[in-house]
């Protein structure tokens, strides 16, 4: 049984417990595996990546996986690893972030063997008195052990009264579903283990807590975000991805290996004692391998030489311009990159050109009035992958 469930073991960084895991999965019993998903993220990475492959180990066992969409908790946001209220979503938001990020994560999990429940089916019942008799369960002194509430307790941050009650929320999720196992990140680690508590409090036996370590980001410092921009998303196109591999820091490749794919253990070891550029290449085809296929690898890597030797893509994204748009057949540059998307407004498309970030026919840009002649069809590059070609209309 252990040797089944090894690439869970070799991942997680806590298991409350052990022994009662083995004894559940001994059973025989279809067990019930849950897991929280927070519907503010829509967009998938690598980092969640850890957690459902846990997942689909548990499916190819015969488990039922419960995706948990957390409509209802949304509303309160969770304050996990926040400094401050997180600021709270609509019924609405949530429910359209949750339907993407479902969708996302069946890339991984087997659609027809995953439930997916919405919280507010059980928490928007719950009466006054459903909500004082949850509340009498857990001490505010318990709650205020938990990290972030700790920390701004301490430093006189506020902490809103629908925030101490965001722990309970989720663990009554696992009452309401009768959980056999939950799994999450360790920053989870708190609400898990509330989950586990209140099944005992609530005639229930507990639920056994898997957590896993968080995913750092391309930066090398914080856990992989989308909002950080320091991640390698689960939607990516396979050059975008094979391209991210290649800056992942050297001392985090190891971990990218172990936690995001199945490449054995020692063969890691051998690529990374090697030459560590042939290892992110080993590294970024296994990722495009697993969510793209084969087919995408030659095509990912034959980009990458040419972006990484200084050319421009065979392939480029051809953006439009349409006669209106232009004055006298031309376009400031400024515009442009905003145009095509390379900055939002136009004082991030001036500090772009003066940080001597855009090329324009392989030419760098540096006047900040410069005016890109669209008479012709114009290269425009961004850093060292962003590119599109501009053309005009008719």
């Amino acid at each position: 049984m252990t040797a089944t469930i090894d690439p869970i073991l070799r991942r997680a960084v806590q298991i409350f417990s052990i022994e009662g895991l083995l004894e559940r999965l001994g059973s025989g019993k279809s067990l019930r595996i849950k897991l929280g998903a927070d519907p503010s993220r829509p967009d998938l990475h690598l980092g969640h990546s850890v957690v459902l492959r846990a997942l689909r180990v548990f499916q190819d066992m015969g488990h039922e996986v419960i995706f948990i969409v957390g409509d209802y908790t949304a509303t309160i946001g969770d304050p996990s690893g926040r400094s401050k209220t997180r600021p709270a979503l609509t019924f609405e938001e949530t429910r359209k972030s949750g339907e993407s990020y479902f969708k996302q994560a069946t890339k991984i999990l087997d659609s027809a063997r995953t439930r997916i429940e919405y919280n507010s089916s059980w928490l928007s019942k719950l009466s006054f008195e459903d909500i004082l008799k949850l509340t009498g369960k857990y001490t505010v002194a318990r709650i205020l052990e938990r990290d972030d509430f700790k920390k701004r307790f301490d430093t006189n941050q506020p902490i809103c009264m629908h925030e101490l009650l965001y722990p309970l929320m989720q663990g009554y999720d696992s009452v309401a579903l009768e959980a056999d196992v939950e799994i999450g990140g360790t920053d989870q680690t708190f609400n898990l283990l509330v989950g586990r508590e209140l099944q005992r409090d609530y005639g229930q036996r507990p639920q056994e807590v898997i957590t896993f370590p968080l995913l750092i980001g391309l930066d090398g410092v914080e856990k992989m975000s989308k909002s950080l921009d320091n991640y390698i998303g689960l939607d990516e196109s396979p050059e975008a991805m094979f391209e991210k591999a290649m800056k992942i820091p050297d001392s985090l490749l190891k971990d990218y290996f172990r936690l995001t794919t199945d490449v054995p253990l020692e063969v890691v070891e051998s690529l990374i004692g090697g030459d560590i550029r042939e290892a992110h290449v080993a590294y970024g085809k296994e990722i495009v391998r697993m969510y793209h296929g084969e087919a995408a690898i030659e095509k990912a890597t034959r980009r990458y030489a040419e972006v990484a030797g200084g050319g421009v893509p065979t392939t480029v994204p051809t953006r439009t311009v349409s006669a209106d748009q232009l004055r006298d057949g031309k376009l400031s540059l400024i515009e442009v990159l905003r145009l095509v998307g390379f900055a939002a407004t136009n004082s991030e498309a001036r500090r772009i050109i003066e940080g001597r970030g855009v090329k324009v026919d392989s030419v760098t840009a540096t006047d900040i009035g410069y005016v890109v002649d669209l008479s012709a069809d114009r290269t425009i590059q961004y850093g060292k992958s962003k590119f599109v070609r501009l053309t005009t209309a008719g």
